[in-house]
């Protein structure tokens, strides 16, 4: 049973993480070779102040 984490910056639709599960999945069932109902997906929200890049607060980056 492939488990798999997501971590993302906050800020995602739920339509946009609909499809992404749909899409994760399809390709976990294709590459492992299992059945949708065994795949797992966990989603995980971070704000922009818990994420940083080379030192850099994500909630820090100019725009």
């Amino acid at each position: 049973m492939p488990i798999i984490h997501v971590h993302l910056i906050e800020g995602r639709s739920i339509e946009q993480k609909r499809a992404m599960v749909e899409k994760v999945t399809q390709a976990v069932c294709e590459t492992v070779n299992v059945t949708p109902e065994h795949v797992k997906i966990i989603m995980h929200d971070m704000a922009k102040h818990d994420y940083a890049t080379a030192g850099v607060l994500k909630s820090d980056e100019q725009k």
